[in-house]
């Protein structure tokens, strides 16, 4: 039996006063993607999915800046995660995995 898809979207902005920020990069500080992978699993979490077993692929195709909004999607299917992080009608990040 195949079980139905579930979707999450949230907005995601990341404060100016984040402490990973002033060391990636000074005086440009860029959103590490490990934040916001942080921020797929703590949805994840609040949802009762479960931890992330494995990430399989992940692309990071434009940078999150401090306090600028984006729209975070997950999908999961089967124990099957894929997520974007959206701005403007542009991916930012995209990426896929498995939930345990």
């Amino acid at each position: 039996m195949q079980q139905e898809g579930i979707e999450f979207t949230e907005s995601v902005s990341i404060a100016a006063t984040h402490p990973c920020l002033p060391g990636h990069f000074p005086g440009q500080p860029v959103v590490p993607g490990v934040v916001l992978l942080d921020r797929v699993a703590a949805r994840l979490d609040r949802e009762g999915m479960g931890p992330i077993q494995r990430i399989a692929s992940v692309k990071f195709r434009a940078p999150l800046l401090p306090e600028q909004e984006a729209q975070m999607h997950i999908s999961v299917t089967e124990g099957r995660l894929r997520f974007r992080f959206v701005r403007e009608n542009h991916i930012l990040v995209s990426g896929e995995g498995e939930l345990v």
